[in-house]
């Protein structure tokens, strides 16, 4: 019998950290862009609202796909949705690698960028869950969500350091290839799990009336948006901030807005499973409302502090990226 369990314990294990690793390689397209903001500003004649268009349309793609292709891993296994949407992510970094030489290239590759994170992120985390049970799976979502911070920041660093030392394209491909091994992970790793829901049944999951009418699920909804708001608007833009702000405040020390993003992301990673934890001891509730609270008054400290010492700047930015994901996991779970 403690075989058995040991046995079970390993083989959860192996799931949740190939999960892990697969999204963590999935989103190395994700913020590249976003890492390499003021070199585009200039190298694309760019302002500051073709700026906001580019980098929006991919959560706007994401938000819109994301409805769709998580409701319909009700009728089909979320394994296939994940594959699909880790070659859309593939083919949007060869595309931004090999064609975008503009704002309007640009925003077509981010659309399609958009949608094949819809296809991974959230049907990668119900392709985990449908496999695992009880604590195990409340743990897993923590750790699963945690690896988009994981991710993020490996984004950010590796744009900034391509943009240092190669053309800026190199970026791209690195992400294409990241993209590419995480379908072999997921394809070679998850065995399919059959739908149980018959397809009249999965089809009502396209049906969003009942949970409309639902006012908890409506608020958790609207936690959730109000998050991910905060999140992709955060990491859309700090870098861009950081080379304003920090300008000819830091004197002999070089050091990348990019990289300090990159210490700040990953900062955050642990945040989201304290969280969790916190979450399930004294109320998912009372915590994420407490979080929230907190990272509003990082945000407005952050945003005030042009024209402060840089260490002070830096300071408030790695502990506001603590914040901004310290709830992700309590509200997803």
């Amino acid at each position: 019998m403690e075989s058995k369990a040991l046995l079970n314990e390993n083989s959860d294990l192996v799931l949740i950290s190939g999960m892990c690793v697969a999204e963590v390689l999935t989103m190395q397209g994700v913020f590249t862009f976003s890492s390499m903001l003021p070199f585009f500003f200039e190298e694309w004649a760019l302002d500051s609202i073709e700026a906001g268009w580019i980098s929006g349309i991919y959560y706007g793609a994401y938000m819109i796909s994301v409805m769709i292709l998580v409701s319909l891993t009700d009728w089909l296994d979320a394994k296939k949705i994940y594959l699909a949407g880790a070659l859309v992510t593939l083919f949007s970094c060869l595309g931004f690698a090999t064609l975008v030489d503009g704002f309007w290239s640009a925003i077509i590759f981010r659309t399609l960028g958009g949608i094949g994170l819809a296809g991974t992120y959230m049907p990668g985390l119900k392709a985990l869950s449908d496999r695992l049970s009880g604590k195990v799976r409340a743990r897993a979502t923590s750790f699963y969500t945690s690896s988009f911070g994981i991710g993020s920041a490996l984004s950010f660093l590796i744009g900034g350091l391509i943009r240092e030392w190669l053309p800026w394209q190199s970026a791209f491909w690195i992400s294409a290839s990241c993209a590419l091994v995480a379908f072999i992970i997921v394809w070679k790793l998850l065995g399919n799990y059959p739908n149980t829901t018959g397809l009249r049944s999965g089809l009502r999951s396209l049906d969003f009336r009942p949970v409309l009418k639902n006012p908890k699920a409506m608020g958790w909804i609207a936690c959730y948006t109000t998050h991910n708001y905060e999140l992709f608007a955060f990491r859309s833009w700090i870098v861009a901030f950081l080379a304003f702000a920090l300008t000819g405040s830091l004197g002999n020390l070089e050091i990348q807005p990019s990289t300090i993003v990159f210490i700040g992301v990953l900062l955050g990673m642990p945040s989201s499973v304290i969280g969790n934890e916190l979450a399930m001891r004294y109320g998912r509730k009372l915590v994420v409302v407490s979080i929230m609270v907190l990272s509003a008054g990082f945000s407005v400290a952050v945003g005030s502090s042009v024209g402060l010492a840089a260490p002070l700047i830096i300071g408030l930015v790695l502990a506001y990226g603590c914040f901004v994901t310290g709830d992700s996991a309590a509200i997803t779970t």
